[in-house]
């Protein structure tokens, strides 16, 4: 029988044919030795390749080599793959000789989205969405939408409740590391100290499900006790509750733990029941099957060459206390507290990695293709296809328009109004110009006057254009951000 290569984002059973098919699992050194990841990704990728090979026992062999290649050649029996993720992944089983299957572990086929896409002049998500949520039949009234409307985001931007410190939802189910992690842990600290393998980020306990078990624990829990809230809040940013109500099951459907389509299946049935509002379930419905999804496709369907676009000519590296998550360097209350949760835990939500870490990024005109190298390495469940188009598209604005219709820039009133953070910060979202200004309203004029020429046939961008120019401190605001540069604000 053909073995089958399990890429350690393909774990989960239905990257398999039948019971007893023989695996190949492979542990490469060599991808830890050409990038600095996240210690706590690096965990969690060794742990869940580990747990699976353990849950397979006899039927899986686990190859622990410096390179792929080298553990294949070393194979004496035909293997078989399900299509990579990447583009380098991709053309490295070609050139071995593997058999080389369709993609799992996306709602949307290939063949589907290029038909979609064959009829558009522009690609946008919300209609690529819709056209998933009818193939699938998932929220679905015969053909209408149920409850009349497509996208429910106007009752899902709710600022988080005045006063709170959390939201008033139980914590996800703890993850118990056992002895599969402590060879891991014990593993990953030989690596830098013997082998000078280099990690960001602070190791910690565990956060994320390494195995279909705890994968599958959490989306119940997320389902039955978080789902409900989910909705109104997903925007929303508090100091004192980094995970909100959110799901916490990118990392183990990006490890292909999870289908996509069980999991919005789960959560329709909690709309069906009565037990989750439409609203929270239209929205996580919508990140599953319609933007993770979607970014899945651009990643294919624009040119290779698209990672290195750059028509906001942003060339500024990353700054060191930036790429090294030196939260510490940072007196701006909300990006320092972003910065350390993704030194901490190697995640944080959407909207502090969009609003806060991408908005502050593409202020300053840092390398678009560095920050989405940066999202990959620094985010458990970051892979180069999850952060092309999510951040050089979206988050940068770097493809002047082609997956995005507007540069996704704010000042510090948006931040202001959608957390706590502004409160005791040493800056004030008011201000400009001046010792409180805030890096974020005054980067974002900064920004505008900056790509004033770029955005002008924008006509989503009108509005803060035609602003612009009624600013009277104009002038001393540009100075003083240039001076203040990339320096920590």
């Amino acid at each position: 029988m053909t073995r089958r290569w399990l890429f350690a984002d393909q774990l989960g059973p239905h990257f398999l044919d039948e019971p007893g098919q023989p695996v190949l699992l492979v542990e490469s050194k060599a991808v830890f030795r050409r990038r600095a990841f996240h210690r706590q990704k690096a965990h969690l990728v060794l742990s869940a390749l580990r747990h699976r090979a353990a849950e397979l026992k006899d039927q899986a062999h686990l190859v622990r080599a410096e390179t792929y290649a080298e553990a294949v050649r070393a194979t004496d029996s035909p293997l078989s793959v399900c299509h990579p993720t990447s583009r380098g992944a991709r053309d490295l089983v070609r050139r071995l000789g593997v058999e080389v299957l369709a993609p799992r572990g996306f709602a949307t086929s290939p063949q589907d989205f290029t038909a979609w896409a064959a009829s558009r002049r522009g690609l946008r998500m919300e209609d690529f969405y819709r056209d998933a949520r009818r193939r699938h039949g998932i929220l679905m009234e015969g053909a209408e939408p149920a409850g009349g409307s497509w996208n429910l985001d106007a009752d899902n931007r709710e600022p988080p409740p005045r006063g709170a410190r959390h939201l008033d939802v139980p914590d996800p189910p703890a993850i118990t590391e056992d002895e599969i992690d402590h060879g891991v842990r014990e593993d990953l600290d030989r690596w830098q100290r013997d082998d000078g393998i280099e990690f960001i980020g602070r190791d910690g306990p565990r956060m994320f499900p390494a195995t279909r078990r705890e994968a599958l624990a959490r989306l119940r829990h997320f389902v039955t006790h978080r789902l409900p809230i989910f909705g109104p809040y997903e925007d929303a940013m508090l100091a004192g509750d980094p995970l909100m109500a959110h799901s916490l099951l990118s990392a183990p459907l990006n490890l292909g733990l999870l289908d996509p389509l069980e999991v919005v299946e789960r959560a329709e049935a909690a709309y069906r029941s009565g037990a989750a509002p439409l609203n929270s379930v239209e929205g996580f419905v919508r990140q599953i099957i319609g933007w993770r999804d979607f970014v899945w496709h651009l990643y294919w369907h624009f040119e290779p060459g698209y990672h290195r676009s750059n028509k906001l000519g942003a060339t500024t590296p990353l700054p060191k206390w930036f790429a090294e998550l030196d939260a510490d360097a940072v007196e701006a209350r909300c990006l320092s507290d972003v910065l350390a949760g993704v030194r901490d835990r190697g995640w944080v939500h959407h909207i502090p990695r969009l609003m806060v870490l991408g908005n502050y990024a593409m202020q300053r005109g840092w390398r678009p293709g560095a920050m989405a190298d940066w999202f990959h390495r620094a985010f458990v469940d970051g892979y180069e296809w999850v952060m092309t188009a999510n951040v050089v598209g979206m988050s940068q604005y770097a493809d002047g328009g082609r997956m995005s219709t507007k540069p996704y820039a704010g000042g510090g009133s948006y931040v202001n109004r959608m957390s706590d953070y502004c409160g005791g910060c040493r800056y004030d979202p008011k201000v400009r110009v001046g010792e409180k200004a805030c890096p974020f309203t005054a980067g974002y004029w900064a920004f505008l006057e900056r790509n004033e020429a770029a955005l002008s046939g924008n006509h989503r961008m009108g509005q803060p254009l035609r602003g612009l120019h009624r600013l009277t401190d104009l002038d001393a605001l540009v100075e003083q951000e240039k001076a203040r540069g990339s320096r920590a604000p």
